[in-house]
């Protein structure tokens, strides 16, 4: 019978899938006699010397699976037998079989996708030589297409297909051994902590698949935050700064949003960070907070964690480097009702109405005033902090389309909510035709705001309107 195998992510090929299932089950079984064989020999002080064996016996089982689960292809049926892969068919950055070979400027031979990835994230050296590359153009090497091909009939192994979509950027084991190698040292000396710190920030912005890592289990994250104290979060401001940017890189990864947001300690950190570290670190905290809140769940994990008063505190202190960060974290939050009653409670319509009437980040933070207007005690806000000339003011000689529009909801809003305003609002368009205007150029729910503007006017009697 044929010994026809499959490649699996762990660079081992087995005749069908319940030999690996096997396997794996062997091996839990084994780690739990492992583990009763030690609490014997910890917990007894005469303990039997055939424990000792027994216990040998079985971390040496797990360490004879472990050499040859990345190395070697494991065939059953027909005598079976473990078969090593010649050095010179693995790719000498991932360690598994290469199923495109390519060769480099500098006449070494990798696996495309593999290579493609280290050139997409910025080298220009061979990793092999460490060379620098006069070009990065691949050649195919067909020899060793062949003779990978071949030496996989030999063996009756089915050829690894090559990948199509590079950008997709393989997880490999290397990657794996590289991040739990990093996250070991978040327990060890400071030095080391911010070595690695920094390692990590980098490997997370230029890489999708060592972000994709992370969510492989709930312990990386907590991990990573190790050297992060509660209360002291900047104990060591660039230590502090690498790993929230780590943080920040790794929540622009879908499947990591959740992990991310559903760890109460991760958010409380988040939100020391936005109180205190370096301005780099309090703009990139807010950052994190906006990438999570993509997904409405995280919205309300956020905002019931009571980070809105920090971002409006930190809006409020006007950073430039973090005004934007937070505006774009406050918004989106904002969308869902709970947090609009936060950002209320927290001071946000005053905090932004005095920075929209010093002209700093004025369409960013009209869009957040306008979706607050439609909360009754935020427009009673705007009216007693003389937000309706400053609004006025700016329908009118704004050249921004969409402050326009923005300024003249909030304004429509405001008309039906305090009629006592409504005198300013009929003085602008009876001297300078304001709104009338606005109707005929403005967008098409600027035009619609103001039409209802006018309405309201001529219903109260107010003005007598002409074109």
């Amino acid at each position: 019978m044929a010994r026809k195998g499959v490649v699996s992510d762990e660079g081992t090929v087995t005749d069908a899938d319940k030999s690996t299932v096997a396997a794996k089950a062997k091996a839990v079984e084994i780690k739990k006699q492992l583990e009763r064989l030690v609490k014997a020999i910890v917990d007894e002080d005469d303990y039997r010397v055939e424990t000792a064996d027994e216990a040998i016996r079985a971390l040496s089982y797990l360490k004879d699976l472990k050499s040859k689960k990345s190395l070697s292809f494991k065939l059953h049926g027909g005598g079976g037998g473990t078969v090593v892969i010649p050095k010179e068919f693995r790719c000498p950055i991932s360690g598994e079989l290469m199923a495109d070979p390519v060769v480099l400027a500098t006449g070494e031979t990798f696996d495309r996708p593999f290579i493609q990835r280290w050139f997409n994230e910025g080298h220009r050296t061979c990793p092999q030589t460490k060379q620098v590359i006069s070009h990065t153009v691949l050649t195919p090497n067909h020899l060793v297409r062949e003779m990978v091909s071949q030496w996989c009939r030999e063996h009756e192994i089915e050829l690894p297909k090559p990948v199509q979509d590079i950008d997709e950027q393989l997880v490999t084991n290397a990657d794996r051994g590289c991040l739990n190698s990093l996250l070991e040292k978040m327990s060890s000396s400071l030095s080391d902590q911010k070595a690695a710190a920094k390692q990590l920030r980098l490997l997370t912005k230029r890489s999708s698949s060592f972000r994709a890592l992370f969510g492989e289990s709930t312990e990386t994250i907590p991990q990573l935050l190790n050297p992060l104290s509660p209360g002291q979060v900047d104990a060591h401001p660039d230590l502090q700064e690498d790993l929230i940017t780590t943080l920040l890189n790794l929540s622009i990864h879908d499947n990591n949003k959740r992990l991310v947001a559903e760890n109460a300690s991760v958010i409380r950190l988040l939100i020391e960070s936005l109180e205190y570290g370096t301005v780099q670190t309090k703009s990139n905290a807010a950052a994190t907070f906006f990438t999570l809140s993509a997904i409405d769940s995280n919205k309300i994990t956020i905002g019931a964690s009571g980070a809105i008063k920090p971002l409006i505190d930190l809006l409020d202190v006007g950073h430039p480097l973090a005004m934007k960060d937070v505006a774009s974290a406050v918004f989106s939050l904002c969308t869902i009702l709970e947090n609009k009653e936060r950002a209320i409670n927290a001071g946000a319509v005053g905090v932004i109405l005095i920075k929209i009437m010093d002209h700093v980040l004025v369409a960013e933070l009209l869009v957040i005033l306008a979706m607050l207007s439609n909360h009754q005690r935020a427009v009673q806000e705007m009216c007693e902090l003389g937000a309706v000339p400053c609004l006025i003011g700016i329908t009118r000689e704004s050249d921004c389309e969409r402050n326009k529009e923005n300024c003249v909801a909030i304004l429509y809003t405001i008309c039906f909510a305090d009629r006592t305003k409504l005198k300013e609002i009929k003085e602008e368009e009876m001297t300078r035709g304001t709104f009338s205007r606005l109707v005929q150029t403005g967008t098409s729910r600027a035009k619609r705001k103001a039409s209802g503007i006018l309405e309201r006017l001529n219903r109260t009697g107010s003005i007598t309107h002409t074109a």
